[in-house]
């Protein structure tokens, strides 16, 4: 697939459930959902991930279809954050940080967890410019 879908809120937690199962029919995703709505509209919806591009169908089991998910986790939340990033926060993530360490939403062992990865990201990217010999 090329790029990835623009999903709904939704749609979004429908295709997490879907993650979480690896394969599933609309009822069983319907029934992971907490507080769902009609079984129509769960169908409605799968029905909508599969227009995208965010689903396939593999295999009836009796008379329903059975899902499962064409997009990475991984792939599509990172497209969901740099989204809210760009409406939310300009694309920056420091005033997010700081929105959830000001709610109390992130640990001092938080930082240092994100501070590491960030630290072990950066040792790994190619050096160029002056420190590189031609």
């Amino acid at each position: 697939m090329g790029s990835l879908p623009d999903l709904s809120r939704f749609e979004l937690q429908c295709l997490r459930k879907l993650w979480n199962r690896r394969e599933a029919s609309v009822r069983e995703i319907r029934e992971d959902l907490t507080d769902p709505p009609s079984y129509s509209t769960v169908r409605k919806i799968v029905e909508r991930l599969e227009d995208k591009g965010a689903v396939v169908r593999v295999r009836k089991d009796g008379k329903a279809w059975v899902y499962r998910s064409a997009v990475s986790p991984s792939a599509m939340l990172r497209k969901e954050i740099r989204r809210f990033l760009d409406v939310a926060f300009d694309g920056s993530a420091a005033p997010l940080m700081a929105q959830l360490a000001q709610m109390d939403e992130v640990t001092v062992e938080d930082l240092k967890e994100i501070e590491d990865r960030v630290a072990q990201k950066a040792s790994q990217k190619p050096r160029r410019g002056k420190d590189v010999k031609e």
